[in-house]
């Protein structure tokens, strides 16, 4: 219970174009791949599944071209190097830990054969060449060339196949058709280039130019056996083209960011080198022979660094289509997957005008842009989107210019906004590309009327509030959404559906809180949009009863609660509860003939909606007093009602 002191003048105290898309430049997908550890890469391309190593975890994971899980070969004991077999039917795993090579059969992506390499040979490395399986076997300081006949009912291993060499580190293998190259990693890098068409290996060349010598982290094999390319060359940072016949340096093919860590050679001569870099650019894309790259791709940089390629970590689809490469990070290790990187990236865009009139014709240009210049013939899809067609409507093809410019006309029959897509399908040397436009086309002006905006209604009023619609060209559908204020309440769709025959849709609102509804037609081929708003106020529910008096009666035609004067007056104010609702309690004196004010404060409302308040003090008689009490927008603690005034109660003080 509150309690107030009041004499004979009480004071209560204190009383809201043209847009273009470039040949992808970073990955086109990333998908994070659930390994610890990274050995090697191989890729299926007859039923597109790729296959990664991770020895750590002592498994292979199996992934379709997207990155997403589809198999695990488990219990392969430290499993390295990978090697696939030029009909994709067979992925040979180098497995350490279990002196074998283990064969997994792509059809199934399973263990299919194990074929033991001999006690302690923990073969690191292999290739596939000649119809053999190659591996490298031993432990420091002395690795040695094995290898074995898959298609024997029982293959022998035959070891020690150079009994003249030992290598330090197991060296990288690589292979083409009958061709076997044997790389030599770190400080002192060196090939090995042998024929192996006989099932024994016959030296062709050996030796390194002098530009890759040191510190090569990964070489590639092309697909006819003709060029090699070593991630290794001369400062300030390149890879080294190299003569398979001869081993003589052909070329360089700088990477501007870092020693290249990772070499690639598609099908077409297409070369891809990474770099191990934080804070630059991390893959590279080169034509044979070229000088500069004409795709580079920069992964997830930020001011703490970027994913970073594995060594090695870069490989081809058997096809050329797809780029795969292994990026790793602080949030994990990803399979990135490149479309297109063989291809010269184009940038296509269209410029129409930003305005135009429904049913007559407008003009539109376009341009494709690249490093290389486009066949004679080639074309452009022009597309229009609009109301009438949201899943677009071809307006057939355009021939592209020597310059790369194309242009069309079009009358479009819908308004609103039209979208004008010009799509290249790409060719032998250039990717796909799609540039596109946006006009603001007219349409014949909407009316739509809502009633009772800047009404006021008593708590609890039913109103049923009526948008109307005038005449459109084919949509009669309108949404009704009613929001009442107050955080507590959201805007909520209430009603949709078709006017009646008058234009009409109405919907009815139990008016217990100040309420805006919103009428929304959203428009049509030739009819705008449009969206009107009428709010409407609501009282709250306000009462308050007067306790303690010794009777009632009039004075005048008015009814007067009488208090001796040593009796302190309880007001009990009853409101509709808001959370943090206070009400007003207002007091005035009658002196001469009119009503003074007496003085007023703020109570707050229990959960229960109530108030009481004892009025305290010296009460001096004879005088003619009321009170009443209010909920006042904004002041009583909230605005989700309208202000209102409760009812005087009248009171006399006697002796």
């Amino acid at each position: 219970m509150r309690t107030v002191a009041t004499a004979l003048a009480v004071l209560f105290s204190s009383t809201a174009l043209a847009a273009g898309t470039v040949g992808p430049a970073a990955a086109d997908s990333s998908t994070a791949l659930s390994i610890s550890s990274y050995g090697d890469i191989a890729v299926d391309g007859v039923h597109k599944r790729v296959y990664i190593s991770d020895p750590a975890g002592n498994k292979v994971v199996v992934t379709d071209y997207a990155g997403k899980l589809v198999a695990t070969v488990p219990d392969l004991s430290g499993v390295r190097d990978l090697a696939i077999t030029p009909d994709s039917r067979t992925v040979y795993a180098a497995v350490p830990g279990e002196d074998a090579v283990v064969a997994i059969e792509t059809s199934t992506s399973t263990a299919a054969a194990r074929y033991p390499t001999g006690e302690n040979t923990d073969p690191q490395t292999l290739a596939v060449a000649g119809g053999r399986v190659w591996f490298m076997y031993g432990q420091q300081p002395s690795h040695h060339l094995g290898s074995f006949d898959p298609a024997q009912s029982t293959p022998e291993m035959v070891l020690d196949q150079l009994p003249d060499l030992g290598f330090y580190d197991a060296p990288e293998l690589e292979s083409a058709g009958s061709t076997l190259v044997i790389g030599i990693h770190g400080t002192w890098s060196g090939l090995a280039v042998y024929d192996v068409s006989s099932g024994a290996p016959v030296l062709r060349k050996q030796g390194m130019p002098a530009e890759a010598a040191n510190y090569m982290n990964d070489f590639a094999l092309s697909a006819d056996a003709k060029q090699i390319v070593a991630a290794s060359g001369e400062s300030p940072y390149a890879a080294t083209a190299i003569n398979t016949d001869d081993l003589s340096r052909t070329g360089g093919y700088p990477v501007e960011a870092g020693n290249p860590n990772s070499a690639a050679i598609a099908p077409d001569g297409t070369i891809a080198l990474s770099t191990f870099s934080w804070y630059d650019k991390d893959i590279f894309i080169f034509k044979p022979g070229a000088k500069t790259p004409y795709r580079t791709y920069t992964y997830d940089l930020n001011t703490s660094g970027g994913d970073t390629i594995a060594t090695q970590g870069l490989t081809w689809a058997p096809d050329g289509s797809k780029l795969f490469a292994i990026a790793s990070g602080n949030s994990g290790t990803y399979l990135r997957v490149l479309d297109n990187a063989t291809r010269y990236p184009v940038k296509a865009s269209v410029s129409a005008p930003a305005k135009a009139t429904r049913g007559k014709k407008l003009s539109a240009t376009g341009k494709l842009t690249s490093d290389k210049s486009f066949p004679s013939g080639s074309t452009v899809t022009i597309t229009r989107t609009d109301i009438d067609s949201p899943k677009g409507k071809s307006l057939g093809t355009k021939t592209v210019s020597s310059s790369g410019t194309f242009s069309f006309t079009d009358v479009p029959p819908a308004g609103g906004n039209v979208t004008y897509t010009a799509q290249y399908g790409g060719d032998a040397t250039h990717a796909p590309a799609s540039g596109k436009d946006t006009v603001a086309v007219s349409r014949t002006a909407t009316s739509l009327t809502l009633n009772h905006n800047g009404s006021l209604y008593s708590y609890g009023t039913d109103v049923s509030f009526t948008a109307h619609l005038g005449s459109t060209y084919k949509n009669r559908t309108v949404e009704l959404w009613v929001n009442p204020f107050g955080s507590d309440k959201p805007n909520k769709l209430v009603k949709t559906g078709k006017v009646n025959s008058k234009g009409n849709l109405s919907t009815t609102v139990d008016m217990t809180r100040d309420t805006t509804v919103t009428a929304v037609f959203a428009g049509d081929a030739r009819s705008a949009s449009k969206t009107v708003k009428a709010t409407a106020y609501a009282k709250v529910k306000v009462s308050t009863s007067v306790s303690k008096q010794y009777k009632t009666a009039k004075i005048g035609s008015t009814s007067y609660a009488y208090f001796h004067k040593k009796t302190d007056p309880v007001f009990t104010t009853t409101m509709t509860y808001y959370k943090n609702r206070s009400h007003r309690l207002n007091l005035e004196i009658y002196y001469q003939g009119k009503w003074y004010d007496a003085g007023s404060q703020y109570f707050k409302l229990g959960t229960n909606g109530k108030s009481v308040v004892t009025l305290t003090g010296t009460h001096d008689t004879g005088y003619r007093m009321r009170m009443r009490a209010s909920y006042i927008n904004g002041s009583s603690g909230d605005n989700v009602n309208s202000t209102t005034y409760g009812a005087w109660k009248y009171f006399y003080f006697t002796k």
